[in-house]
């Protein structure tokens, strides 16, 4: 099966963290964490922050590895390192999602993607 490397932000801002809901594609109308493919030859780091800068405009800054999550679906197998971020500077401006939200991590999201479920328990495990 095909394997695909992302790289995704877990932007914190007053105790909460931001998802982001996919606006097309197979898991449209799902909730992630923001990021994506890493480039040919660019490390997890540079691409979520170039990641975050395309599809939302803003410069993070990526303070520490989360996590690296390792989960098949159907049509592919996925490797995402998860990164703890802040936003630096710029207005929230929406390319690929449809909707954004800040939540309490502790919160239940209902449509969010199964990897990224793994991730708030990573989170949880970290401030608790």
């Amino acid at each position: 099966m095909k394997k695909i490397y992302v790289a995704a932000a877990v932007i914190e801002k007053d105790e909460k963290i931001l998802i982001a809901k996919r606006a097309y594609g197979s898991h449209a109308g799902y909730w992630e964490f923001p990021g994506g493919k890493l480039e040919n030859g660019e490390s997890s780091k540079e691409a979520i922050i170039r990641e975050i800068f395309e599809e939302f405009e803003v410069k993070i800054i990526v303070q520490k590895f989360l996590t690296r999550i390792e989960h098949s679906y159907e049509e592919f197998d996925l490797v995402m390192d998860c990164y703890i971020c802040q936003i630096e500077e710029g207005e929230m401006i929406l390319h690929d999602h449809s909707d954004i939200r800040y939540i309490d991590p502790f919160e239940d999201i209902e449509d969010m993607l199964e990897a990224d479920r793994k991730v708030i328990q990573a989170y949880r495990k970290m401030i608790e």
